[in-house]
């Protein structure tokens, strides 16, 4: 059996235990598992089918990741996907891909010039403030009922509208010699990776993303998150998760206009 299978009778509860009928759990999820994998072992550990996610992290990604567990919970994924999102991006210079992170095919590579910190901060600060952003080819938005990415991936190009985003904050944390890292604020809806392929057409040289990680979504932070790697351990998952239970009526009295 693969190690990663799902062990049917991991996660339940003892007959000592009461049974959770919903909760929020806030997870770090690591790099390599997909979002799904993640809501997954959730649902092992806890013996409930009802499980969903608010916003999902590619597998190259990490960071905070809402996990909602029982009906009264994932009635609130909506409301938690409205919240404004930060993020740490890592944007790779000089090369523009398929796919406009590392997991596509290389389409285009230019030579980096020596860009100067000031030249740098301000090329971010354009991006600052509402602006349209034309939604990737590979993305999981739906056109006639299947994903964007489903069309991609047979060379077929659809093309979806702009849709109204807001960068609130965009700071240049490091730059290296072909390497930029940044931190993100933005409102929902927002692609990274589409934000790191137009920062590098401002600059001429092209990019795409390398890593990203989710630091904050809404009123939570991944400093409030359980580490995810602890879940793949059926014994540990389980205690982990319910020690850090957010209960729906903890969870409203954070969200803004209940």
């Amino acid at each position: 059996m693969p190690a990663d299978s799902l062990d049917a009778g991991a996660g339940k509860k003892t007959p000592a235990e009461p049974a959770l009928e919903a909760g929020i759990f806030l997870v770090d999820k690591p790099v390599g598992p997909s979002s799904f994998r993640m809501v997954q072992l959730v649902r092992r550990a806890l013996s409930i089918k009802k499980v969903g996610h608010a916003g999902t992290l590619d597998p190259f990604a990490s960071g905070l990741l809402i996990i909602c567990a029982g009906r009264p919970a994932t009635r609130l994924i909506s409301k938690f996907m409205e919240g404004t999102k930060r993020y740490e991006a890592v944007l790779r210079l000089g090369i523009e891909t398929t796919t406009q992170d590392l997991e596509g095919e290389v389409t285009a590579q230019k030579e980096v010039g020596a860009f100067a910190r000031e030249e740098l901060a301000y090329c971010l600060a354009g991006f600052v403030g509402e602006q349209l952003q034309t939604p990737p080819q590979y993305s999981a938005l739906k056109h006639l009922g299947k994903p964007l990415y489903h069309y991609a991936r047979k060379g077929i190009t659809i093309e979806k509208a702009p849709r109204l985003i807001t960068i609130f904050q965009l700071q240049l944390l490091e730059a290296g010699p072909d390497t930029l890292r940044i931190m993100v604020e933005c409102s929902k809806g927002t692609y990274i990776r589409t934000l790191a392929a137009d920062i590098g057409g401002a600059l001429g040289c092209g990019a795409h993303l390398v890593a990203l990680r989710r630091l904050q979504s809404g009123p939570f932070t991944v400093d409030q998150a359980v580490d995810g790697a602890m879940l793949q351990d059926s014994a540990l998952a389980r205690q982990a998760l319910l020690g850090e239970t957010l209960t729906v009526e903890e969870v409203l009295a954070m969200l803004p206009g209940q």
